[in-house]
């Protein structure tokens, strides 16, 4: 069997410039993706914008030519996947590596076959595992934790949990096609991270009343049709809904990672590496992205993760 100079696990931005490093030094490389190509970006928002403009979007220097003053999910994904088209990437997808482990050099077991690899690194983001809110009746089909467009919920009563850029997109998408949003909100306001060119907006239709928000509330219980929670003062209110929009956030994949061998530390769980050479407590596994991040999710983007794959590549090459 053949044995790869680098193996990446992941196909989005990131996992792609560590593709291009490779090459430009020379590298047997492959991808293994378990969906398609930037599979996190294909499942954003379909009118989500990005607040980044698209020179710190682009990867290994290619330019990302776009009209508009900040790209879209689109520009993405034309951007992204043209990359890997016009470039010939060696990428594998729509399949997942299920396991990963060592002796002297790795062996990569996937639900399509296996690999073996003298380095690996991991970039797989963290769009694939919602942060559950555990609370009964989440189960329920009414329930969505990934928002994709606002006209399946016109004319429905939709509770949207969260404060974030996701949350914030989803109420006032949703209520201008003609949804009753209501809010529920853990915090005491609206996310200072929302885009600033959006935060006001949402503020204004909460002020005005044409989107209810309850601040500092908890959500209790979700039931076929209603939704049950608390407010600030701790009153109890149970109100019709017909979907709930959990805007709650993702997770890495905690479990894949600590199966593979790298330590997590704090409530955070941050993954163990050295950010001089992004190299875990395994010799030779690497992490590159947001996934680096551990629950921080908001630590890392593409603009300023996209560094990580010239790091490792040069220190591969450095150690071959």
């Amino acid at each position: 069997m053949e044995v790869l100079d680098v193996l990446i696990i992941g196909a989005g931005p990131i996992g792609l410039n560590c593709a291009l490093e490779a090459e430009n030094n020379g590298l047997n490389y492959l991808i293994i993706e378990k969906g398609t190509i930037v599979n996190s970006l294909y499942h954003y928002p379909l009118y989500m914008r990005f607040f980044s403009t698209a020179e710190k979007l682009e990867i290994a220097e290619i330019p990302f030519i776009t009209t508009s003053s900040k790209p879209g999910r689109q520009d993405a994904l034309e951007y992204y996947q043209g990359i890997a088209r016009r470039r010939g990437l060696k990428i594998n997808l729509y399949e997942k590596v299920v396991k990963l482990s060592k002796n002297e050099i790795f062996e990569v077991g996937t639900s399509k076959g296996n690999y073996l690899a003298k380095n690996v690194i991991i970039a797989t983001g963290f769009y694939d595992i919602p942060n559950l809110l555990k609370i009964p009746g989440e189960n329920l089909p009414k329930v969505k934790h990934y928002y994709t467009e606002p006209y399946p919920y016109a004319r429905q009563k939709v509770v949207v949990i969260g404060a974030s850029n996701s949350a914030v997109d989803a109420a006032l998408e949703t209520y201008r096609k003609g949804a009753e949003v209501t809010m529920i909100i853990k915090g005491s306001e609206i996310s200072k991270s929302v885009k600033y060119w959006v935060k006001p907006d949402i503020e204004n239709r909460i002020a005005e009343g044409s989107i209810k928000a309850y601040f500092s509330a908890e959500m209790m219980e979700i039931k076929e049709n209603t939704v049950v929670f608390k407010d600030e003062f701790g009153k109890v209110h149970n109100i019709e809904n017909d979907f709930v929009l959990a805007m709650t956030g993702y997770l890495p994949d905690f479990e894949f990672l600590q199966n593979s061998g790298i330590d997590l530390k704090g409530d955070s769980l941050v993954p163990a590496y050295n950010p001089e050479t992004m190299e875990t407590n395994v010799a030779n596994l690497y992490l590159a992205g947001v996934v680096c991040g551990g629950k921080d999710t908001h630590l890392w983007f593409i603009e300023n993760s996209r560094i990580h794959a010239e790091i490792i590549l040069n220190h591969i090459s450095k150690s071959n």
